[in-house]
């Protein structure tokens, strides 16, 4: 009876042993396929992220002509988009300043052909001009240029460069520039024309605000200045002859434009700009585009060559959306200057 017992206790042992042992060996297989899940599933999931970046991280050469309100403002457009466009951890910037000088634009664009940057980014006429001069096969996209055809030397513009290069464009209706004289200004006769001799853009806009002044009756002369050391003198003579001045979205007068309102103000002479950060300087209204804005489809247009395939040759150049009348409260105040209803009301920080 006893054996029994003993015989049956010992198959009840071992039944229960089998089956902890088959329960163990069955978590353990349960547990190494949840793993194996795990593993595909963060592989797929690796996978995926391969694909939307492609495992690239794109260099970017950014050349920015000299440091002012609306240059930086169109600099840091295209970096905050284009972040946003690729990933941060996607693009890596290199960005350069030439403080003002065409020959160190030269310089930053043939490093930036050195180091293979997968693009160039050129902001303002000259940074454009030396990239396009450092490379033709690496894409140049450019903002803060007024006019690309007379940056480039090209005829017969039709919104294409026909080359590795494309961007935004920074020019407002001049005529409606023009305009803001007799809207502010009427009892004005004379206009001074204020820009730096040295800057194709700057000139490209006072041939054509010219025009559009004498048709609506103004009498215009031209004052030039070759960089900020003879300003002052200049925009002196300017204030002395003039009822009135006006300057274009000129690089030197934006990094000069206290020292000129230090001028034009104590002389009473009103100033119309031609962007809004040399209007904060200096200047008592505008009509101008954002740059910010401008920066930002930029760097879409650099997307799109980088991860689109498109041809920056066959890019038309693109511009702003409506630019906005802005007058600078403080000022047209201190001049005594009645502003119309459509003009939005800023003053200098």
């Amino acid at each position: 009876m006893k054996l029994k017992r003993f015989t049956a206790l010992l198959a009840a042992g071992a039944f229960a042993a089998m089956t902890l042992l088959s329960g163990c060996t069955q978590a353990k297989e349960e547990s190494a396929s949840s793993a194996a899940s795990a593993e595909k599933t963060a592989e797929k999931s690796e996978d995926k992220t391969a694909e939307s970046t492609d495992g690239k991280v794109y260099k970017i050469g950014l050349c920015q002509l000299v440091q002012h309100e609306a240059l930086d403002a169109a600099t840091l457009g295209f970096e905050d988009k284009l972040r946003e466009l690729l990933g941060s951890e996607n693009v890596e910037f290199d960005l350069q300043n030439a403080a003002g000088d065409s020959a160190t634009c030269a310089t930053i664009a043939n490093q930036f052909v050195s180091d293979g940057d997968d693009l160039i980014f050129a902001n303002a006429t000259p940074a454009l001009q030396a990239a396009a001069a450092a490379t033709s096969d690496i894409p140049i996209v450019g903002t803060s240029i007024t006019d690309y055809a007379t940056a480039l030397d090209i005829d017969n513009w039709n919104g294409t460069t026909g080359r590795n290069i494309t961007g935004t464009c920074d020019l407002a209706p001049l005529d409606k520039q023009a305009e803001m004289f007799k809207e502010l200004l009427p009892d004005a006769k004379k206009i001074g024309l204020l820009y730096c001799s040295s800057e194709a853009n700057s000139k490209y806009q006072i041939d054509n605000i010219k025009e559009e002044l004498t048709k609506l009756g103004f009498e215009t002369t031209e004052y030039t200045f070759a960089d900020s050391n003879d300003i002052a003198a200049v925009v002196q003579t300017a204030c002395d002859e003039s009822d009135a001045l006006y300057i274009p979205t000129d690089n030197t007068a934006a990094s000069n434009a206290e020292l000129i309102a230090n001028v034009a103000m104590p002389a009473k002479t009103p100033i119309i700009a031609g962007e809004e950060g040399i209007c904060n300087g200096c200047g008592i209204a505008t009509l101008s585009i954002s740059y910010y804005s401008i920066g930002e489809e930029a760097a879409q247009m650099a997307y799109e060559i980088l991860k689109n395939g498109e041809k920056p040759e066959e890019m038309k150049v693109r511009y702003s959306e409506v630019p906005v009348k802005k007058y600078i409260k403080s000022r047209v105040e201190e001049l005594g200057i009645k502003v119309p209803d459509d003009y939005e009301e800023t003053d200098v920080q």
